[in-house]
């Protein structure tokens, strides 16, 4: 905390402050999954965030264009440097501080659904969603995550979703999944955009996870959508062999992946699945997954668009 305290007349605490007067900014030193596990807190409060970036991926920090500790320093100073509230040059017509570099960004929200199996599709989200900054998934990706948080912390910051890769593999067959999504009309009900087998579902809020695993390259975290990548049933092998082309974003052009936006979708399997975010668990399937638009103000770069 040392260089962001140098040279700056703020007053620091530690910790989170209970209410939003009590502070200007908030500073989260960590990754994806610090971030999430204080995202509802965050969202209360309504505070300028900056993610320094600190953790085993941060791709959240990322998609913001802070690749590390500098970037945010940088940032930071800016953010800074901009007038308090109540000074002469510091408010516009409505009172708000002039914050040239903080933008409102969207959050994702999965929600268990009350109903299993076929019901599902007709059952309404208990009413205590879950936050998520980043991507999310069933299947594979939530095997993966699973084996990386139980590696030793120092493994986990050196390629942990790698690592755990191959024996998250070992075991894993493809899942039985329905997914389906909002029409544009949202009275005309969903759309089912898969139903079958599938090795992957991940819905993103950003484009990278897992140390930069480019799942969704058109994902924005200002747009409104989740971008949803269905990887179907394949052999294990070609999975592997296929694999390195998702740190390009070329996977989309397999004949086994789907790639779609949606504001709302729904996902449903033959048994209960668990769902990770953020490299988090979260609960297991059905869920709901939805956005809350601007959800989150960030402190990004001047030139940062989303």
């Amino acid at each position: 905390m040392n260089p962001f305290a140098r040279n700056s007349d703020a007053v620091w605490q530690l910790g989170l402050p209970s209410n939003p007067a009590d502070a200007h900014a908030i500073l989260v030193f960590g990754g994806d999954g610090t971030v999430h596990r204080h995202l509802p807190q965050l969202v209360k409060l309504q505070l300028p965030v900056l993610v320094v970036p600190h953790g085993s991926g941060n791709d959240f920090a990322r998609a913001l264009q802070l690749h590390n500790v500098d970037d945010a320093l940088a940032v930071w100073r800016q953010f800074a440097s901009c007038p308090r509230p109540g000074e002469d040059t510091g408010e516009d017509s409505s009172g708000n501080r002039d914050e040239k570099n903080v933008r409102r960004i969207d959050l994702g929200v999965i929600s268990p659904l009350s109903s299993f199996g076929e019901s599902a599709a007709a059952s309404a989200p208990e009413p205590h969603g879950r936050y998520f900054c980043c991507v999310g998934g069933v299947g594979l990706d939530a095997e993966v995550a699973r084996h990386a948080n139980q590696l030793p912390r120092a493994l986990r910051r050196r390629g942990g979703y790698l690592l755990s890769l191959l024996p998250a593999l070992f075991g894993l067959q493809p899942v039985a999944m329905k997914v389906q999504v909002s029409r544009n009309d949202p009275a005309s009900g969903l759309d089912t955009r898969h139903d079958g087998p599938a090795m992957v579902v991940a819905f993103a809020n950003t484009p990278a996870y897992g140390g930069g695993i480019l799942i969704a390259p058109q994902a924005r975290l200002d747009d409104g959508k989740l971008e949803i990548c269905v990887v179907e049933a394949m052999a294990k092998s070609r999975l592997l062999r296929l694999f390195p082309s998702v740190y390009s974003g070329r996977h989309l052009n397999l004949p086994e992946v789907k790639y779609f936006q949606a504001d709302r979708l729904r996902i449903a399997t033959e048994k209960p699945s668990q769902v990770y975010a953020d490299g988090e668990y979260i609960c297991s399937t059905p869920v709901e997954v939805t956005v809350e638009r601007a959800a989150l103000k960030v402190i990004v770069p001047a030139s940062w668009t989303g």
